[in-house]
């Protein structure tokens, strides 16, 4: 009763392997609708922190005792990927527990670590159930595994898979060696482009909580309060904190390597600046001169801050350098978010044409 009932609690469970140490949770290389179903959730931030499975080991197939052994995170999204390009074949899976984090995150927090792949090889008595010692590692998660105290504590050889699951395949035929193709880490288009919902939904409660501040002090003038003032710059405003938030989580993104600057804080400003030019020449950005200086110093500040986010997800940023490029660009986009709000705030007392 108990397998039955972790099976209808954990669907992608199909089953169980009979090995030297008891029971193994079976899965399935097919991915069910339900599993396509909560990788879209997740890509859109739904339950995204709460989206992984139980750590420990899992039988893909019907492994035996010298079956290959792959690792992964226990962020769900990280788990299908691998046993979907495993189909076909029998595996063993290690699932680390990285508290839902996926392997490239996770190793750079330390929880696809070292001493969580120790632990997790102790906890499941990995050595009683295969009788080699080769662990295959995501390429990712090299930063967070130190090989060789792996093997001094665990009797496991770690050998680096390729940075993408998807040619794991073809490193398996090749003898367990990575072409340099295998090892070059990207960040393409459909790879930046996979981030947007994530950081679109992450900034819609602050975008509708600025657009009803500007909305509400859109009223606000030399001659008191007054709701037409609110209906004629109110909605352009929120189209502008609009404009400036696509900026920063799809243009910035998707227009990464064509950008200005090597920074994302200055390719986020870049991006910003253009969409300020289409609020100026599509009349959003008022027609006050202290307004449009407003947001021509709002709109690539909004952009470089939610640009910068993406350096986080980026393969190619070192932890130095992300914290360097912060110290420098946060106090200079603060400082332009705050002379741009009271820009425009003194704006509306100005009167002139709006």
């Amino acid at each position: 009763m108990r397998q039955v009932g972790l099976v209808m609690e954990r669907p992608y469970i199909t089953g169980w392997v009979d090995t030297a140490v008891g029971e193994v949770p079976q899965v399935s290389a097919t991915l069910s609708a339900a599993d396509r179903w909560g990788g879209f959730k997740a890509a859109w931030s739904v339950g995204r922190m709460d989206y992984k499975v139980d750590p420990g080991l899992y039988a893909l197939g019907s492994p035996g005792r010298d079956s290959r052994v792959f690792v992964s995170a226990n962020y769900k999204v990280s788990f299908d990927s691998l046993r979907r390009e495993l189909g076909g074949l029998d595996a063993w899976i290690l699932v680390l527990d990285t508290k839902g984090i996926n392997v490239w995150c996770a190793s750079g927090k330390g929880t696809f670590g070292t001493g969580e792949m120790v632990h997790r090889i102790e906890l499941t008595r990995l050595a009683e159930i295969v009788d080699h010692r080769k662990l295959i590692v995501p390429q990712l998660g090299a930063p967070g595994v130190a090989a060789h105290s792996v093997r001094q504590r665990s009797g496991f050889s770690v050998i680096y898979g390729p940075v993408r699951a998807c040619d794991i395949k073809a490193f398996l035929e090749a003898g367990l060696a990575a072409t340099p193709e295998m090892r070059r880490v990207r960040f393409s288009l459909r790879d930046r482009l996979r981030l947007v919902p994530v950081e679109l939904v992450g900034s819609l409660k602050y975008l509708i909580f600025a657009a009803a501040v500007f909305l509400l002090l859109a009223g606000i003038g030399r001659d008191g309060y007054s709701s037409a003032a609110v209906l004629s710059a109110g909605p352009r405003s929120a189209l502008n904190l609009l404009l400036a938030t696509l900026a920063g989580v799809l243009l910035g993104p998707a227009l990464l390597p064509w950008l200005p600057g090597r920074s994302f804080s200055f390719k986020g400003a870049a991006a910003g600046l253009g969409t300020f030019l289409i609020s100026f020449f599509a009349g959003l950005a008022g027609r006050n001169p202290l307004e449009i200086i407003a947001w021509a110093l709002l709109m690539p500040a909004i952009a470089s801050f939610l640009t910068m986010n993406f350096t986080g997800a980026s393969t190619f940023t070192s932890l130095s350098g992300v914290r360097k490029e912060m110290r420098l660009a946060v106090p200079l986009q603060l400082a332009l978010a705050v002379i741009g709000v009271g820009a425009w705030t003194i704006s509306r007392f100005l009167g002139g044409r709006m």
